[in-house]
């Protein structure tokens, strides 16, 4: 069952936090192979994060994300930097934060929750394994949780 939405026959609106082109690239093949219709937006760093998440500049008029996969180590704002404004932001504290990270280090894991994170996911090696975790983000966020409006 598909959570409500404004419109159901809308795509769920995903940002996708990260800098590493591959990784990048890996996860929006991951989510356009999925079940659940979403359109995946891709920014670089957390300066353009939080410029999506505020519609300003080059983004002003893009839709409101459903969800935010959000990597930790990245240029000019990491991902702490861009959570910690997030959860901060009336605007924004709603909107799920997923850490998708190489990072396995507990201080990292413990540090993202106090910030506010919704979930911690370490990027497995595995090809086969960063599509499952992936997928399975997915079908836990579209599928299985009711998300705020």
């Amino acid at each position: 069952m598909r959570p409500a939405k404004d419109d159901d026959a809308l795509p769920f609106e995903i940002l996708l936090v990260e800098d590493d082109p591959a990784d990048a690239g890996l996860a929006k093949r991951a989510l356009k192979d999925g079940r659940i219709l979403c359109r995946v937006h891709h920014v670089r760093d957390g300066v353009e994060a939080l410029a999506f998440l505020r519609r300003e500049g080059e983004f002003a008029g893009v839709p409101r994300p459903d969800l935010v996969l959000l990597d930790l180590n990245m240029p000019r704002l990491d991902g702490r930097g861009v959570l910690e404004a997030m959860k901060g932001d009336g605007d924004l504290k709603t909107i799920p934060v997923v850490i998708l990270t190489t990072s396995d280090v507990d201080r990292d894991v413990n540090a993202s929750y106090l910030l506010g994170a919704n979930s911690f996911i370490t990027k497995p090696m595995d090809m086969d394994a960063f599509f499952d975790a992936i997928r399975s983000v997915e079908e836990y966020w579209f599928r299985v949780v009711r998300l705020p409006r």
